[in-house]
């Protein structure tokens, strides 16, 4: 063995030192010559751990997991069995493993990097579930206090397993700049009009709104420059640079209408003109697609019983199979496509292009073209084929009900070409005009961004979508009906997620270990509404609510931190103080419809359920049991037969998310089999005061999983530790004298103060300024030991087992501005003292600290779970009891919450 002379080192593998010596004094060159040698050398390190302690890293043993795979077959086949056909889908969170302390993976909705990491989580879900389908960049919910609406990809594909887009190769890159500019879009909107056999010349250039930009500029002060603009309004501010920079002549995109008429007995694609003041589009101003920017209050005014509204299929009806994709139209399009190669530029805007279309029918094949029960005569108009007829300009006054409303649009943005597909009447219309645009796309070898409206709701697709929310990022997964299904979904996302740079957990400041903020609601409902389980059954729903009512341990084991009456899943009995008797009411009401005239109306079950199922302020949809997709007969896409589930957060391992969905699963094989029947309990404000506590609630769990095997769904409490740590992990213990004290951290709801006014309109804030923790103490000789809290003697109560007893502790942890009782200071730190009653003094204690105890403030979030650890351990102490002659401090109780100190009271 030789040493580095570099660094004193030992040399390593493949290293030949130049010298060798133990002094450096009396170093020389290293000079001989060596024969070939064969020495092996093993070396073998083995890592086991003592103890098995759960733990969400590893939440299983691979024995425990089997026994949870297995009871999911058992649980299917009951299920497959009883006819049951239910189908269970989700919406999981993530967030961003690098940038912890970004805003957009805090509190903002919307960011840059959230943009492009859902841009590839939706590529990567695709390619695992939706090989073939295509890939949709739509607009999402747009929420009052924000400039612009959100965005929501999503890829759909069909059930029947053929293709809606093809070559992958033709989905534009959205990091990536193809040059396409206005150029571009004009050659693709030609070839579409020839692939779909409409006149091109109806192709119209649209333009910024000049003279709305124009009057911005002279409403700028007067020594701002609108190319350097320093507004404080940032969105402003880049978009007049944005407008400035292009000049207000330049051609945004290119405007096609567009829609699907009855011609004969056939169904074919018709364009026409758009008739506007000095034939000259000019968008809305904004920075949205080009597509939800048309001025479609210019076009030709029609009266209100001519207007073509598109009523969507209703989602109860009997769905037929979908034709076949329909027919390439490359071969059509071929010397199109070598045509336009060669232009350079559009032609000018009032230019027709209607010699170009050279088939008489763009190479529509038979499944496009497909075959209908022909009009009566009086409405036939087979001379329309083209839309002469659509052409002609209306007289003053006159309901112009023949001119086209719907469009497509071809926009150059960044460097890529955006085609915003128009709204259709079926999903048959929206599949042929896809296959249109991938077929000029190919045959121009140009890739494109498919955006604008979605397909319309259909049983016979299947979709994922990836939106944002504030802090997370949700993935809406499709429903499954098999549990395998669930388990290979389940692992494929966190997996495809994880390789995306995305996380399913974060860490607050002070270290506390905590899921993504976002949730991970459960839905569940049937392949197709007639099939769904409550609307067939509508017994279900009340056996689920009941069952959860009289289970507190179901609404808060599997929750996030903010519970209670205004938070995004509060309880029935946590909405209003007579919700629990207004229920009852509707479980009488649901038996008196049945056995009156069997399984009631499904819009019925929505009213009887609809006013109790929301919060308090009659939000339907921040509820613990969401219908509002159930049946609402005001919305076809309220009337799904979904039921949402909206009370569960999103736990860090896919394993630990299957065993919740195995849960409910069980619970709805038995409650279809055997409904529950058993009368609510009035917890009233039992309910806050017990069952926030750790303890209770596991052992409230603990008679769920006994009652579930009873019933023949063999479940172990054991599963769901993992969950427990999770949700309510140990701060510390002690052990003084035989007595031992365990400290773990409790719920505490948040509760909406009230309005404020702000800078244009009012706010809510939510006090998050209260903590709780759990005191459970083991070994207390009666009536010689205490426990105390800063001094406070701690309303012990016993839990059935000898020496065992736990109390609650409810504390100020911080004092923001805005705060219940904000005249109550800090209660940090907590010192809990095991006292000696009859000598006066502290036997020993602990100290916990709500912040680092030296007085650190973290600017930043943990990095990892080891940073947030230390910052956890560093907060606890094991010792700092109070010295000398103790003297026990007793408060008044309080009635509503016996087993609660509340140390503002103090």
């Amino acid at each position: 063995m030789v040493l580095d002379p570099t660094s004193g080192l030992f040399a390593g593998e493949g290293h030949l030192p130049l010298a060798c010596t133990p002094d450096p004094e009396s170093a020389s060159p290293v000079s001989g010559t060596m024969d070939a040698c064969e020495v092996e050398f093993s070396h073998t390190m083995a890592i086991e751990r003592i103890v098995e302690t759960p733990r969400v890293t590893k939440p299983y043993s691979d024995e425990q997991w089997r026994a949870v795979v297995s009871l999911g077959h058992r649980v299917d086949e009951r299920l497959i069995a009883d006819d049951v056909r239910l189908t269970v889908g989700g919406e999981p969170t993530f967030v961003s493993i690098d940038d912890m302390d970004g805003e957009e993976w805090n509190t903002a909705a919307v960011g840059p990097k959230k943009r492009l990491l859902s841009g590839d989580l939706i590529k990567r879900l695709r390619h695992q579930f939706g090989q073939g389908g295509l890939l949709h960049y739509g607009q999402g919910k747009w929420y009052p206090g924000e400039q612009l609406p959100r965005w929501a990809l999503g890829c759909y594909w069909r059930k029947d397993g053929a293709p809606v887009w093809t070559d992958d190769s033709l989905i534009a890159d959205e990091s990536r700049s193809y040059g396409h500019t206005e150029n571009e879009a004009y050659r693709f909107g030609l070839a579409l009009s020839a692939a779909l056999g409409v006149d091109p010349k109806w192709l119209k250039a649209a333009y910024e709104d000049a003279f709305y930009y124009l009057w911005k500029e002279k409403r700028l002060p007067v020594n701002v420059d609108p190319l350097k603009s320093n507004l404080k309004d940032p969105f402003e501010r880049e978009r007049l640079a944005r407008i400035f920079e292009q000049g207000l002549d330049k051609v945004t995109g290119f405007v096609l209408p567009l829609e699907r008429n009855q011609v004969g007995n056939e169904m074919r694609w018709q364009s026409g003109p758009w008739f506007v003041r000095d034939d000259t589009m000019y968008l809305i101003p904004g920075d949205s697609p080009m597509g939800l920017r048309l001025p479609l209050d210019s076009l030709p005014w029609v009266a209100s019983t001519d207007y073509p509204w598109i009523y969507p299929t209703d989602a109860m009806s009997d769905w037929p199979d979908l034709p076949e994709r329909p027919e390439n139209r490359q071969h059509f399009l071929r010397a199109v496509a070598d045509w336009l190669d060669g232009m350079e530029a559009p032609p000018k805007p009032s230019a027709a292009a209607s010699n170009y279309i050279t088939g008489q029918y763009g190479g529509q094949g038979k499944p496009e073209r497909r075959k209908i029960e022909p009009l009566p005569p009086d409405l036939r108009r087979d001379d329309d084929a083209f839309g002469d007829l659509k052409s002609r300009f209306p007289m003053p006054q006159e309901s112009a009900s023949w001119i086209i409303r719907t469009a497509i649009c071809f926009e150059p943005r960044n460097g890529r070409l955006h085609v915003f597909m128009p709204p259709v009447v079926s999903t048959e219309d929206y599949l042929d005009l896809v296959a249109a645009v991938e077929d000029v796309a190919a045959a121009l070898k140009m890739p494109v961004i498919v955006e604008g409206t979605p397909p319309p709701y259909d049983p016979r697709l299947q979709v994922i979508k990836v939106t944002p929310d504030p802090g997370v990022i949700e993935v809406n997964m499709h429903p499954v009906k098999q549990w395998d299904e669930l388990v290979h979904n389940t692992k494929t996302l966190y997996e495809e997620a994880r390789l995306t740079r995305l996380g399913t957990e974060k860490f607050m400041v002070d270290g506390r270990h905590t899921g993504t903020g976002g949730g991970n609601h459960i839905v569940i409902g049937g392949e197709r509404p007639k099939d769904s389980p409550f609307l067939r059954r509508p017994d279900l729903l009340k056996s689920l609510l009941g069952y959860w009512h009289n289970h507190p341990s179901l609404s808060y084991l599997f929750s996030g931190l903010f519970i209670g009456p205004t938070s995004q899943c509060p309880r029935v009995d946590e909405a209003r103080n007579d919700a629990l008797f207004e229920l009852e009411l509707a479980f009488r009401e649901l038996k008196k419809q049945t056995d009156k005239a069997g399984t009631p109306p499904p819009w019925l079950v929505d009213r009887i359920f609809r006013n109790i199922l929301c919060d308090a302020t009659g939000n339907t949809h921040r509820t613990e049991f969401c219908i509002d997709k159930m049946f609402d007969p005001s919305s076809s896409t309220g009337r799904l037969g979904l039921v949402e589930l909206r009370s569960f957060e999103m736990p860090p391992h896919a394993e630990m998310s299957l065993a919740q969905h195995l849960l409910l699963r069980a619970a709805i094989a038995r409650f279809w089999n055997k409904p529950y029947e058993q009368n609510l309990v009035r917890w009233g404000t039992d309910l806050h005061d017990r069952f926030l506590l750790p303890h209770f609630v596991w052992d409230d769990f603990t008679d769920v999983m006994e009652d579930m095997t009873a019933h023949g769904y063999d479940m172990k409490a054991e599963w769901f530790a993992p969950h427990f740590e999770f949700k309510f992990p140990s701060i510390g213990h002690i052990t003084q004298r035989g007595v031992q004290l365990d400290i773990r951290t409790a719920i505490e709801p948040w509760h909406v103060l009230g309005e404020e006014g702000a800078a244009g309109g009012t706010v809510r804030f939510v006090d998050s300024s209260l903590e709780r923790v759990q005191v459970k103490t083991k070994g207390l000789v009666n009536g010689r030991y205490a426990i105390a809290c800063n001094g406070v003697q701690v309303p012990l109560h016993p839990t059935g087992t000898v020496g065992e007893y736990v109390a609650g502790v409810r504390y100020r942890a911080w004092q923001p501005g805005e705060c219940l009782q904000p005249t109550i200071g800090v209660h940090s730190p907590l010192v809990f003292d095991i006292v000696d009653q009859w000598n006066g003094r502290s036997l020993g204690g602990c100290t916990c600290h709500v912040a680092h105890p030296g007085g650190r403030s973290y600017d930043t979030f943990p990095v990892n779970s080891y940073e947030a650890e230390s910052r956890r351990l560093a907060r606890f102490f094991s010792y700092g009891h109070t010295p000398g002659a103790f003297k026990l401090r007793q408060i008044e109780g309080v009635p509503e919450f016996p087993l609660t100190l509340d140390l503002r009271r103090s």
